[in-house]
């Protein structure tokens, strides 16, 4: 069924999500004589073929309220807030949403200062979400006012030009203004008078930042601009994705050691592969001492979604070795959360024994279950084994995360499978899936229009079936539900 998935190349959506003229026209017939609104099928079809957002980063130094202003302008009590510095979250990115405008929000909280000294973790922690951002909030103290710290800061963000909207927080109240006001000094333009604990001021400097975020990334996806492929090599400390990229490249072009306490700048090496040039981003680098390795965790992921922001494939490097672990897992969930296409890659098959190889299945089956769907090869970056599997997988994943349905032929499939399997009875009712479209690729961005609300078990069988009949294979799919209001209420 493969051949009737339509692959957009341009790279770029049309007006209507990735609708045709043609096709919006005839797909908004369908949904006047099913009783929807046209500003509301609109408004679905926008917001579901939306493509990728930009990202805001959220800098500063340890103490300033960067995670309570997160926690406020993601609207939910997420990112862990804590007086004392060296707070470790699994997460570092967040969707958020303001004046109707869409984007994603790196928070940099978790400081280390017994490790490097404060003013370098600082320095390490901006430079990796600087690099993944598209603009950036730098969060003061304005009670304290400008510290070296702070300085050394701002010699960073005039170095990476990116757009920077100053926020002078913990401005209480009119006095606390002035206190703002010599914050002019850091020559990063007009300071915003915030309150991030109580919500003072957030409005203004969030429309500050809705000027300085571009309407889309500022590296469009595709292959229109005649770019490389981009490429993440992603995993836990040790796997072994410095040796990988180098056997790929077929010379030492990154360091591979342990030396403690050390961050390198990130590589991005620009690679040819199967007659094929791509650009890896090696996310290998922090190296710190064992007892400092929950801290280290932090680093790596805030490198690994700077990392993922920038790609359009995450190759997720797991060690065969040893036993799926948590931490493999949330870098998995990393990557299908920010919707890039996915190969599994498991490193160091070579040392594999029959009995590893059968509890290996095992594991995978069951840890790994939510990702039965990408591509998988067995290499050995060591000896190479199998390293020329990377590039049809890669290739594999893109073509899926790019596919297409056209809509008639994905309403035609939605006619079958409702009447076929039918969504249960719940408190006498039984909502019906009308109708739907693929609003967008990069990943693959359904919409489905229905009489009442569509649970997630059946979301997720409608979703399972997608696959077997279209493939998708090495990609998220993302499926969103508008259900029908009552008639009376459009009359």
């Amino acid at each position: 069924m493969n051949d009737q998935i339509h692959s957009e190349s341009s790279g770029g959506e049309h007006e209507h999500g990735a609708l045709g003229d043609a096709e919006y026209a005839e797909f908004m017939e369908l949904a006047a004589e099913e009783g929807f609104d046209t500003e509301d099928i609109d408004g679905a079809i926008e917001e579901a073929g939306h493509g990728p957002l930009p990202v805001l980063a959220v800098v500063g130094r340890p103490n300033v309220g960067k995670s309570t202003l997160v926690n406020r302008i993601i609207g939910r009590r997420e990112a862990v807030v804590e007086d004392k510095p060296g707070v470790t979250r699994d997460r570092v990115t967040y969707e958020a949403e303001w004046a109707g405008r869409r984007f994603k929000l790196v928070d940099t909280g978790g400081w280390e200062q017994d490790v490097l000294g404060i003013d370098a973790s600082v320095a390490a922690q901006a430079e990796f979400a600087i690099e993944a951002a598209d603009a950036v909030v730098f969060v003061v103290d304005a009670k304290v006012g400008a510290t070296d710290t702070d300085e050394a800061v701002v010699r960073l963000l005039r170095k990476a030009g990116k757009p920077v909207v100053l926020c002078a927080n913990k401005v209480d109240g009119l006095s606390g203004e002035a206190d703002a006001s010599y914050l002019w000094s850091l020559g990063l333009g007009e300071p915003h008078p915030v309150s991030a604990l109580h919500g003072r001021g957030t409005g203004d400097m969030l429309d500050a930042v809705l000027e300085a975020l571009p309407e889309a990334p500022a590296q469009t996806f595709g292959i229109a601009l005649g770019g490389p492929r981009r490429i993440a090599l992603i995993g836990r400390p040790n796997v072994g994705k410095s040796s990988l990229l180098n056997k790929v490249a077929n010379e030492d072009r990154v360091v591979v050691n342990e030396v403690a306490g050390t961050t390198r700048d990130p590589v991005d090496e620009l690679i040819e592969l199967g007659g094929v040039t791509w650009k890896f981003v090696d996310t290998a680098g922090i190296r710190k001492r064992v007892h400092l390795q929950q801290g280290a965790d932090y680093y790596a992921s805030l490198r690994t979604a700077a990392a993922v922001e920038k790609a359009e494939v995450a190759v997720i490097l797991l060690d065969a070795s040893e036993n799926i672990s948590v931490q493999d897992q949330r870098i998995v969930t990393m990557a299908v959360e920010a919707g890039r296409a996915i190969v599994l890659a498991f490193n160091k098959w070579d040392t594999l024994d029959e009995e590893r190889r059968y509890y290996l299945e095992r594991e995978i089956e069951t840890e790994l279950l939510q990702v039965a769907w990408a591509p998988r090869v067995n290499v050995s970056a060591r000896t190479g084994r199998h390293m020329e599997k990377l590039v049809p997988a890669i290739e594999a994943a893109l073509a899926g995360w790019e596919a297409r349905v056209p809509t008639g032929r994905l309403n035609a499939f939605l006619g079958e499978l409702v009447a076929a399997h039918p969504h249960p009875i719940r408190g006498g009712k039984q909502p019906r899936i009308l109708f739907g479209t693929q609003a967008g690729t990069k990943p693959p961005r359904f919409v489905l229009f229905s009489s009442g609300f569509i649970e997630h078990g059946y979301r997720r069988f409608v979703e399972r079936r997608l696959r077997e009949e279209f493939g998708f294979e090495g990609t998220p799919i993302h499926i969103s539900v508008r259900v029908r209001e009552k008639r009376g209420r459009k009359k």
